[in-house]
């Protein structure tokens, strides 16, 4: 398994009874969700994808709960044929714990679809786009040596593309998934393809090169297919035979390929990328058992073909962890030996300073992994496990289904291909606090540790020495907030999710209320870490959105945040802040939240919305008036 990418091989082969366990499902359809997630979770080629998307399209009609899947619409436009892609993107969808509804556009309808207000892709505004055009569909004019024809022909191209985004814009929030073009196998010049301008391969070069600029600062988001396409190689890509015959844009056997990369791009849309890396260690970071071999028996670095293999794999696991993945170390080891490796050996590249939480013992791994996402309050679905032990992974499989586990070969030089091509940490967006989650993470291990010394709370959060900032949503923060509610699933009162677009909108709208919260301490700035919205209504405030990162609980942030926002109420003349709990499968943490600040049950709604309401001129035993964020631990050093 020298290629991993084409045969999804990080993911389990599907069990021998799938089309079994396919017409059975609905038999019983409690759990249905978690059900179809799981029979998703496997390597399915298109046939499988296909009986998938039909059995939950039988499920959708019989009004069975897929809970807790995220439903997403997506619009589908090509220059090919989609009637394959779609079940496939579908099925696949479940994997990522989406439930995708999927309207593609007629053959061919590219300019229609887009242009016209009243086709069927812009009257679901849906909540994106899938834009499927390959070089086939575009006004692509080789004219070989012709500079100035070349120049006008990418700008031809580029024009095209952003009218077509423009007019699946036109009625404002719908996202944009716009492919790159995966060139012909084929070369007309040999080598000197590349050199000529206005070859085929140097338009589709400048073209994708247009896209990729045609995105910075967007909120529309690239699906590298020429990437994709090169990966596995240009000439397995396109199926001349497929093409002529049925109009496929690829070779149908990548078809599973294709739909998960779109379907990480959604899942990363609705906040389901992973956040944490848990890393075995003997024989996965290292060849050998440290607590037999000793320090000096374990197998890594330069000069050895296996001790090379283990290198690289930390080489791409600092890579992860620099673009902002949180490491954890799980190992069934003393932990003194375990860490020595860490901390003395001459070739390791991963250091204890990269590793926020650090378990090794000789607790079975599945518990080990949930004090990992304990101490980091990272929910269970935010964690990956690489473990060389088939016994291992299964045994979290079984028991913590929520963590993804990758398969891994048994050659450790493709462990880190086999990790990257997964796609478990898709991103989307890439800000300087994603660069320093790790460390926001890490710093807040340490956090814990002193908290467990300090023992007393109120002296534990004085020890912190912690200063928080206020300010309104701005242009500079736009992305991470955007983020933040489109990520955040515990702590979020409503888990309503926002484009960059609308919550711009929000921003400058004078009958919203903004905020963006930042916390830093003795041991490091947190970055953002609580946003909310509220939207006025006569004399009241509606809280819209309220969420926080779990990375801060238990430093009343909560408390110093309704402190702010009393005051911003007072001053406004609202005499009424209304909040509401919209229940979900993660969010019971803060189920009472309301009621620990001081509000009251103002309503039960029939779709089980609580709403919540506090009088802003107080007072309250447990809002005390007047309220200050001092009151609470913190400095203030801005206010909006």
């Amino acid at each position: 398994m020298s290629n991993p990418f084409g045969s999804l091989a990080w993911l389990l082969p599907p069990p021998s009874d799938f089309g079994v366990l396919c017409r059975g499902a609905l038999a019983s359809p409690r759990d249905l969700g978690q059900r179809l997630q799981w029979l998703a979770s496997h390597a399915l080629d298109e046939v499988q994808l296909n009986q998938l998307a039909k059995l939950f399209a039988r499920a959708r009609e019989a009004g069975h709960s897929v809970a807790p899947l995220t439903p997403f619409k997506l619009g589908l436009i090509s220059n090919a044929t989609t009637d394959l892609i779609s079940p496939a993107l579908v099925a696949t969808a479940l994997r990522h714990g989406i439930a995708l509804e999927c309207i593609a556009a007629p053959f061919g309808q590219v300019a229609l679809q887009a242009f016209s207000k009243d086709s069927e892709i812009n009257k679901v505004k849906p909540d994106a786009v899938l834009i499927a055009l390959d070089f086939r569909g575009l006004p692509l004019r080789p004219t070989p040596g012709d500079v100035t024809a070349a120049q006008e022909t990418v700008t031809h191209v580029l024009d095209y593309l952003a009218a077509i985004r423009e007019g699946i814009k036109q009625d404002g929030g719908t996202i944009c998934i716009l492919q790159t073009i995966a060139r012909p196998a084929e070369p007309y010049f040999g080598s000197f393809d590349l050199v000529t301008p206005g070859t085929l391969r140097h338009l589709i070069d400048a073209v994708n090169r247009g896209i990729a600029s045609s995105l910075v600062g967007s909120e529309d988001i690239l699906l590298d297919v020429a990437g994709l396409a090169e990966t596995v190689g240009l000439a397995e890509w396109h199926s001349p035979v497929e093409w002529n015959l049925a109009k496929l844009p690829f070779a149908s056997t990548f078809l599973p390929l294709y739909a998960d990369h779109v379907c990480r791009l959604i899942g990363a849309l609705r906040g389901k990328s992973r956040r944490c890396l848990v890393l075995d260690l003997d024989n996965t970071l290292w060849s050998g058992v440290i607590g037999d071999d000793g320090l000096e028996g374990i197998i890594i670095g330069p000069g050895d073909a296996t001790g090379e293999a283990h290198l690289s794999l930390q080489q791409a696991v600092l890579s992860l962890r620099d673009r902002g993945i949180v490491l954890a170390v799980s190992s069934k080891n003393d932990d003194a030996v375990a860490r020595s490796a860490f901390q003395t050996h001459p070739e390791m590249l991963l250091r204890e300073e990269h590793i926020s939480v650090f378990q090794a013992n000789w607790n079975d791994k599945a518990s080990n992994i949930k004090a990992i996402a304990e101490e980091l309050s990272l929910g269970l679905d935010a964690l990956v496990l690489l473990d060389d032990n088939p016994a291992e992974r299964g045994l979290v499989r079984r028991l913590l289904p929520q963590v993804a586990v990758p398969e891994l070969p048994e050659d450790p030089s493709l462990y880190a291909r086999t990790l990257m091509a997964s796609g478990y940490f898709e991103a989307i967006t890439f800000s300087a606090e994603d660069r320093k989650r790790a460390d926001f993470y890490r710093d807040n291990a340490r956090r814990i540790a002193l908290q467990k010394q300090a023992g007393d709370v109120d002296a534990y959060l004085a020890s912190l020495e912690m200063v928080i900032r206020f300010r309104p949503f701005d242009h500079i923060g736009r992305a991470r907030i955007t983020q933040l509610i489109n990520k955040s699933n515990q702590f979020n009162l409503t888990t309503r999710r926002y484009t960059e677009a609308e919550i711009r909108d929000i921003g400058r709208d004078p009958n919203y209320y903004t905020l963006q919260v930042s916390l830093a301490d003795i041991y490091g700035d947190n970055g953002m870490i609580s946003v909310v919205i509220c939207q006025r209504n006569g004399e009241d405030w509606y809280v819209d959105t309220w969420l926080m990162s779990c990375r801060v609980l238990g430093r009343r942030v909560e408390n110093a945040v309704l402190s702010q926002l009393l005051g911003e109420a007072r001053g406004r003349g609202i005499r009424r802040i209304v909040g509401a709990y919209r229940a979900t499968a993660r969010n019971k943490m803060v189920e009472n939240h309301y009621a620990k600040l001081g509000f009251s049950v103002m309503e039960n709604q029939d779709d089980g919305t609580v709403l919540w309401e506090l009088d802003v001129a107080g007072p309250s035993e447990n809002i005390p008036i007047p309220m200050t964020v001092e009151r609470f631990g913190f400095d203030l050093v801005e206010a909006p």
